[in-house]
């Protein structure tokens, strides 16, 4: 038997694993570190989160990756060397956090490397009969494996859409894995570019776990802060904040028909892009002269307004139900406490409550999907669309 093949067996075998979760958003801040120490797999999986770090991407990094970020067309030779190139730096930043840890490399088992997406192209978006749903995420597995020494798995998304669902949200496994809770309703919310979440019913029944993409979470955001204000993102929603929500666009917004299509649905910056955002202004004649203040606070409305209305397709009247929030957007106390305006009835919290960092959750659950390739693959989702049983990653040797 191959060495490393062996050595895969013996750790499916061990009662502990440590991984460390690679996660890059479509935010593109930076590049989030989880290690984790995982035992058991399915809904026996535990999970301790021993150190995370955010490794800010410099402004020459995300220029780099913007050039072919959710465009159509693009340099194809530029995309080529980032693949290579990002999974070089990928790893280098996983072996600097590793030395300010003061651990080696012998100290993680596995790699879970989500990559950066570039391009989600799910059927319902491209609507072209030939092709199927995909997804493009670069930073290839082969050079973090490499760069760090570290058996590595990645390129998750692919089976998910080789089994029929879209290739997100991928959150649903590692949710239903380590948050479920016997007798409490939980909504995992994560608000990244793209705002998600999971249902986790109290029963615990795996097949009823539902999963699905509401819209924009930040990225609207986040791109017009930087063309007005120069600044990354909307800090604590200060801009938001001396505002005014004109509520013409934001009606405009919302006539999108990714809002009225069936759950679960994915989607992207390549539809919500600042296009999207000047075809609904064309039709609004009142933002003409509008204020970049007022604009954030529409946004940060419009975000607000889709997650909210998601969530209220699916809860059931007279049940109780309790929010956990993570991702970038739960900083934002404008788009949090609008949220919370529109759904009164239900309790909200982070996931910093139930032990997990709301920040690390995302890198956290690509460990628990490597966990679940290594030692697990035993739990049964049923035959949904859009939540297919499947284990995900493709393994990468060092050497």
């Amino acid at each position: 038997m191959n060495a490393q093949i062996q050595h895969l067996y013996e750790l499916a075998q061990r009662p502990e694993r440590r991984i460390i979760g690679l996660m890059s958003g479509t935010s593109m801040d930076g590049l989030d570190v989880a290690l984790c120490r995982i035992q058991g797999s399915g809904p026996q999986t535990h999970v301790s989160l021993t150190h995370f770090e955010t490794v800010a991407y410099t402004d020459g990094l995300k220029a780099e990756i913007r050039k072919v970020f959710a465009k159509k067309e693009i340099d194809f030779q530029h995309l080529c060397l980032l693949n290579a190139w990002l999974g070089r730096i990928h790893g280098q930043m996983i072996t600097d956090c590793l030395n300010r840890w003061n651990l080696k490399t012998t100290d993680v088992d596995l790699v879970a490397s989500h990559g950066q997406t570039v391009f989600h192209a799910p059927k319902s978006q491209h609507r072209l009969d030939t092709f199927p749903n995909a997804t493009l995420q670069i930073g290839d597995g082969d050079h973090v494996a490499v760069t760090t020494g570290i058996t590595t798995l990645s390129d998750f998304r692919q089976k998910h859409i080789a089994k029929g669902g879209e290739g997100a949200p991928l959150a649903v496994y590692g949710d239903y894995f380590i948050f479920s809770q016997p007798g409490e309703n939980r909504l995992m919310l994560n608000m990244g570019g793209i705002a998600n979440f999971t249902y986790l019913p109290g029963n615990l029944n795996a097949e009823e776990v539902f999963t699905t993409d509401t819209g924009p979470g930040n990225t609207l955001i986040d791109a017009f802060t930087r063309q007005f204000f120069d600044q990354p993102y909307d800090a604590d929603g200060r801009i938001a904040t001396r505002g005014t929500v004109n509520h013409e666009l934001l009606l405009q917004l919302k006539q999108d028909p990714f809002f009225r299509a069936p759950f679960p649905k994915t989607t992207g910056p390549e539809l919500f892009s600042t296009v999207y955002v000047e075809q609904a202004r064309q039709r609004s004649p009142t933002t003409e002269n509008m204020l970049p203040e007022d604009l954030i606070a529409t946004l940060t409305r419009f975000s607000a307004e889709t997650i909210a209305e998601a969530i209220q397709n699916v809860i059931r009247p007279g049940e109780a139900y309790t929010v956990y929030g993570s991702g970038g957007g739960v900083h934002n106390p404008v788009l949090i406490g609008a949220i919370r305006e529109l759904l009164p009835g239900l309790r909200f919290a982070n996931t910093d409550e139930l032990g997990i960092s709301g920040d690390a959750k995302e890198a956290v659950l690509f460990a628990v999907l490597a966990n679940e390739a290594v030692a697990g693959g035993h739990t049964s989702f049923g035959n949904r669309q859009g939540v297919p049983t499947v284990t995900m990653g493709k393994i990468s040797f060092p050497d």
